[in-house]
């Protein structure tokens, strides 16, 4: 098997990661197998910097507005679709945090 064919297991763990992100990105940094593959970690690294950038964005918008509004649910609309993306084989171009992933050297 070559190191950059896609397996059945990089997509499950590609779609994991935008799931339950960003606990599951970061499982998944500690799994060593796992942390190095390509599709995985492309995965992986957006998630959890999607989420991470989900969760302050959310916890400051529902103090501003008392929690009120379903914003979150479409975000998590969006990662479910992100996870499904990623499940079928897909790289996925998230706008800023792509560029930004690519610009630190994560992936």
């Amino acid at each position: 098997m070559e190191e950059n064919e896609i397996t059945s297991d990089d997509k499950l763990f590609a779609a994991l990661a935008y799931f339950f992100s960003p606990i599951s990105p970061i499982l998944i940094l500690l799994v060593e197998d796992k942390k190095n593959r390509p599709f995985i970690r492309a995965h992986n690294v957006q998630a959890l910097v999607a989420g991470v950038a989900f969760w302050i964005f959310f916890t400051v918008f529902s103090v501003i507005t008392c929690g009120i509004g379903t914003v979150s649910s479409v975000a998590w609309l969006i990662m479910l679709y992100w996870s499904y993306k990623a499940y079928t084989g897909e790289y996925v171009q998230i706008p800023v945090i792509t560029e930004f992933v690519k610009n630190q050297g994560w992936v």
